[in-house]
């Protein structure tokens, strides 16, 4: 399987963003996941692809940005799944237990997704990105409870050591009306 990788870039100008999203779509042979406004104000633009494009186009994206910069990183080697739950218009049905990620900001909640789909055998529901959150985001995932519990221990971990973990949360046995607000 072909490792894809996701760059990110955050500003505090809308205006700015439309320059960034075009100019890192210019820059490198990369798909446009998302190019939005987010809480605050802010503009969001993510893109994926090959390792190489993905980096030349945050590396020139960062650069346009003309002061309005806040962040910006290249996730490398993400795993497919994370890909998926970022766009997914429908969900698969969960099934087993419940875990959540939630994070103060983008990069560290896509690196813990990653993270926990990498350490145990999950199926991640949904990654939600800074969009009537407050700029945080945010991961839900399902499997065995034993699974659940490790990859959301890898997740925790990696955004508690960045300091931007809001809560974590395994949940045994959902209600099937707390699933239903998920799907």
């Amino acid at each position: 399987m072909k490792q894809q990788s996701v760059g990110i870039i955050e500003l505090s100008s809308i205006a700015a963003g439309f320059l960034v999203a075009d100019t890192m779509l210019k820059a490198g042979n990369v798909r446009l996941m998302l190019s939005r406004t987010i809480c605050s104000g802010k503009y969001m633009v993510v893109v994926c692809g090959d390792t190489a494009p993905v980096e030349s186009a945050v590396a020139a994206g960062a650069e346009a940005a003309n002061g309005c910069l806040i962040e910006h990183s290249v996730v490398h080697n993400i795993h497919h799944d994370v890909i998926a739950a970022m766009g997914r218009s429908q969900v698969t049905p969960p099934d087993g237990a419940l875990g959540v990620l939630e994070s103060f900001n983008v990069t560290t909640l896509l690196q813990a997704a990653d993270c926990a789909v990498k350490a145990a055998d999950v199926q991640l529901l949904e990654v939600r990105l800074a969009m009537a959150l407050g700029g945080k985001a945010f991961v839900t995932m399902t499997g065995q409870i034993s699974s659940v519990q490790a990859a959301v221990a890898a997740g925790r971990a990696l955004i508690a050591e960045s300091g931007a973990l809001v809560n974590a949360v395994v949940i045994s046995r959902p209600h099937p009306d707390v699933y239903r607000e998920i799907v």
